[in-house]
This record gives structure tokens, C-alpha cells and sequence, in this order.
């Protein structure tokens, strides 16, 4: 039995899974709604290789019908004013300045952006949903469509969700001459699930290991047989066979038109990882490249060359302080232990602490909304942005609530996550129960994060906020609630007052104000 699947038999066991209607958290919502005028959400920065098929939809909020353009845009790319889905292929590395325009009955927006062709992609950490949390071995071809329609119909494309990503079971048999990886009968049709992704905006991604057999007992990407077959007396096959087909996978992949692999197994080696790597460069399709799981952290060095994200840590549980199995890991064990990792973080490659677990979730057909409170998921959604960390999405996008939304589409919080200089937060003070976190801004700001830790609400307060890296006059900003503070002097022995909720956080962003 793997550890995965033990880890899933112990959830089984000890909750009831049977989901019930979302009890009314509105009470708990911070967020104001977007405003009618248009708003370019997003990061400031997009990465493509030369000769790669480009797709980037202008993450915009406001009323429907809006139109887009871009002024300066390169030769080789057109932008469709209906979506602002931006396509096409550059085929000789550079940077690229323009701007981004956005404009409905209510008003206009303006953005600047930059286009950079070059080695690197995933310059701001991956945004999407991933089926595993969800839908686990359920998935199927109809249910991985349901999710992206509902990534558009919920809005959340126009906060920068991008990916829809296919996890573990997929897999059918190998066929033809280079014997490549196909779907089962729940994915008859890969190809045309990736262009129908495509069409709607979004990006598409997918699941495999070097293993024989994946975690959940389907076909990976090595095998005894050189012909690839593969059988169900193979399903406890976790060892790399004796021939790969690494390399046929991979262009299978671009063919259909996948953005993005998750590469699965453990304990995580670099050979295996450079191999996937190589392979998918050499397929012709830019595809983000993701190790799970539980990376050895002696090798960050090799992840950060080799890959665009790797898990830190085991498999995320929806609780706060339990069960504390060993291959299940709590939000609050995850998200306070990642300072180490820090230094390999940035824009390429980034630290991923597992995904989202908000919402409906369940692992399986019968789902259960998240045991975190409302507090602890704001402490959730806080640290991932805080950590850089690739975001994604675990529940079920049909049944989002309206306090799980607010939770998605803060704009403002999620471009600390975006931010393009991509420094990991780290924790710079602890006073009593409450972390302070920084997070370096490219803009020159810093984002200040108070994170609660017990289970009562707290106070602290500072009137030397240099000693936290804050100098001189400061204009200050709540994320959450989107709402300016007044100015503060950070040298002057001004008291700056924080009160935090038990188990969650207050956000800020502090920036020089030149007045």
C-alpha cells in the first residue's frame, strides 16, 4: 500500500465525508466586490522561449462586453479585442514593453506589461486547479471540462487563474511506433480537450512518473517491457523500469497541447528529474514542469535548475493542527516551515508547499467542505501568497460559496504572490503568538504579514517598525479589505497596532510615500 493511498484510508476512516450545504460565512468576508470599470489584474511579467506557441488572456475585471488591445505589440503575436487572449510565437529572445488596454461602458484601463523571450518560463508562480483534492481517481474527461467552464463562468480567469491540471489516473496504454502514453476511456479525446481548454483562455496540465506505476495504480512513464506494456498485476510496480519512454511522452504531451506536467514519485531523484526536463525542451512546447513530491531539500540547488516548482513537503490535509500522520501534513505544519527553502525561490522556479485546500474537497466522489475556519483559511491564502508559492486550487470550482470566492479573487493579495521580483517571505519577528512575515515588492514595497498562531485573538504592537526593515514615511495598505491605512513614520515612535483574530492574519502593504 503506498503512502498516499494509506494517508487517504486514514482521512476515510476517521471523518465523515458526506458534504453538506455551506454553512453562511459572509460575516467573514473582507473583500469588497470589483467595481463595474474595467481593472488589469496580474503580474507585470510573462515569459515565453523563442518559437513557442504563446497564449496569455489579459486578466481583467468590470462589466461584460470589454474590449482589449496592446499597444506595442511584437510582430508574431495578435491579441482578439473580444477576449484578450493574446497569441502567437516570437522566435528570437528579448524583452518586449507594452501596454495592455481594457475598456467597457464604465471606463478604460491601462497596464504595463513586458514580454520576455528567453530561457525562462513561469516567471510568477503557476495559477490553476488541480483535480487530485477534488476528484482524485473520479477524474474523467467531462469532469476536467466542468472545472474549466466554471473557472471562467465563477470569474476567476479574470483574477489570473490559468491552469486546468488532470491528475493521477488518466493513464491508458502505449500505442504506436514510439509506443507513447495515451488516455484511458475516461479521456477518449486528448487533443481535443487541451484545444477546448485553449479556446476558453485557460491552459491545460497533466500528471505522470518515472515510476512503472503511478501512486494511484495507472501506467507511468518506464516499464520491463520494451513496448511499454503495462497490466493491473503491475499496480504495486513503485521502481523505475528497465526502459523509459521519457522522451516519446513528452512530445505525446505537446502534441495534445499540455502546458504543464506534474512529475510524481519518491523520494525525488535528479537524474530521472533532468530527464523529464531535457525532454520537454526539447518538445517544442513550453510546459511547466512540476516535482511532487516531498523534495529532498540537499538538492535545491538541481530542483531550481531543472524545474519550475517542487513540492516541499508531503501531501496538504484541510485541518489546522491534525492528524499528523507521516505522509500528511496540516496547513499550519506546511506553511510555518518553509523559511529554509527561501534562497531557491524566484522567478523560473519556485518552493511549492502543495495545494489549495478550500472549498468543497474530499478526494473521491463524496466531498466535505474544509474543516479550516474561516481565520484559517485566510492564513492559508495568505502564506501561499506570502511563500511565492505556485497556487492551485483543490475543490470543487461548481460549488464554490460565496466566502471561498472572496477568498480567490482578491487581486490585491494575489499579487504578492505574483509579484514579479519573486522573493520568498521569511519570517523576520515573532512577538508572543504572532510571525511577522516580509515579502521583498519589486515596486519597492514590502508586504507585511502578522500571522496568529493560537487559538486566541491577539494585540501586538510596534513603534519601531525599522526594526522590521520599514524606514522612513509610509503609506500603508490593507490587502485584504483593499482599504488605505493612514501614513505612518516609521523612525518617529509612531505605535503601529495589530489585532489578529485567533489562527489567522493581517496583511499590509507598506511602500515610501514620497510626500
Amino acid at each position: 500500500m503506498t503512502p498516499r493511498f494509506l494517508s487517504l484510508l486514514l482521512l476515510l476512516a476517521g471523518f465523515n465525508l458526506c458534504a453538506a450545504d455551506a454553512p453562511d460565512y459572509s460575516s467573514f468576508i473582507r473583500t469588497p466586490p470589483a467595481p463595474p470599470t474595467p481593472h488589469i489584474n496580474g503580474p507585470t511579467v510573462f515569459g515565453v522561449r523563442p518559437g513557442s506557441p504563446l497564449l496569455y488572456t489579459i486578466p481583467t475585471t468590470g462589466d461584460r462586453p470589454m474590449t482589449f488591445g496592446v499597444e506595442n505589440l511584437p510582430a508574431g503575436l495578435s491579441v482578439d479585442a473580444a477576449n484578450g487572449q493574446i497569441t502567437g510565437t516570437l522566435k528570437k529572445k528579448g524583452e518586449y514593453d507594452v501596454v495592455l488596454h481594457a475598456k467597457n461602458a464604465a471606463g478604460e484601463a491601462l497596464k504595463k506589461f513586458r514580454i520576455r523571450v528567453g530561457d525562462k518560463i513561469a516567471l510568477t508562480p503557476p495559477m490553476g486547479w488541480n483535480s487530485w483534492n477534488c476528484w482524485a481517481w473520479t477524474v474523467s474527461q467531462d469532469k476536467v471540462l466542468k472545472s474549466a467552464r466554471a473557472m471562467v463562468s465563477s470569474g476567476l480567469i479574470n483574477h489570473g487563474w490559468t491552469y486546468i491540471n488532470i491528475d493521477d489516473t488518466w493513464q491508458g496504454a502505449r500505442t504506436g511506433t514510439d509506443h507513447a502514453l495515451q488516455g484511458n476511456g475516461l479521456f477518449p479525446d486528448m487533443k481535443g480537450l487541451c484545444d477546448t481548454i485553449h479556446q476558453m483562455g485557460l491552459k491545460a496540465g497533466l500528471y505522470s512518473t518515472p515510476w512503472i506505476t503511478s501512486y494511484a495504480g495507472h501506467a507511468g512513464e518506464s516499464s520491463d517491457n520494451p513496448d511499454g506494456a503495462w497490466t493491473k498485476a503491475l499496480q504495486n510496480a513503485k521502481h523505475f523500469g528497465k526502459y523509459n519512454f521519457i522522451g516519446a511522452d513528452a512530445n505525446q504531451y505537446a502534441a495534445w497541447g499540455f502546458d504543464y506536467l506534474k512529475y510524481d514519485w519518491d523520494p525525488l531523484d535528479v537524474p530521472h528529474t533532468k530527464a523529464m526536463s531535457q525532454a520537454l525542451r526539447k518538445s517544442g512546447r513550453d510546459i511547466v514542469f512540476s516535482l511532487s513530491n516531498d523534495a529532498p531539500f540537499d538538492h535545491a540547488a538541481d530542483w531550481a535548475e531543472w524545474a519550475n516548482c517542487w513540492r516541499t513537503t508531503g501531501d496538504i490535509f484541510d485541518s489546522w493542527i491534525t492528524p499528523g500522520q507521516q505522509w500528511n501534513f496540516t496547513v499550519s505544519e506546511i506553511g510555518f516551515s518553509q523559511d529554509r527553502w527561501a534562497p531557491s525561490a524566484g522567478p523560473g522556479h519556485w518552493n511549492d508547499p502543495d495545494m489549495l485546500v478550500v472549498g468543497y474537497v474530499g478526494w473521491g466522489p463524496q466531498l466535505h467542505l474544509t474543516r479550516l475556519t474561516p481565520d484559517e483559511q485566510y492564513t492559508h491564502i495568505t502564506m501561499w501568497c506570502m511563500l511565492s508559492a505556485p497556487l492551485l486550487i483543490g475543490c470543487d470550482l461548481d460549488r464554490l460559496d460565496p466566502f471561498t470566492l472572496n477568498l480567490l479573487d482578491n487581486d490585491e493579495v494575489l499579487a504578492i504572490d505574483q509579484d514579479a521580483l519573486g522573493q520568498q517571505a521569511t519570517r523576520v519577528a515573532t512577538v508572543g503568538a504572532v510571525d511577522v512575515y516580509l515579502k521583498n515588492l519589486e515596486d519597492g514595497g514590502k508586504a507585511l504579514a502578522f500571522f496568529n498562531r493560537r487559538s486566541a485573538a491577539e494585540t501586538i504592537e510596534f513603534n519601531k517598525l525599522e526594526y522590521l526593515g520599514i524606514h522612513g514615511r509610509q503609506a500603508v495598505r490593507d490587502l485584504w479589505r483593499q482599504a488605505d491605512l493612514p501614513d505612518i513614520t516609521a523612525s518617529n515612535g509612531a505605535l503601529f497596532r495589530v489585532n489578529v483574530a485567533a489562527h489567522s492574519v493581517e496583511l499590509y502593504k507598506f511602500i515610501a510615500d514620497p510626500q
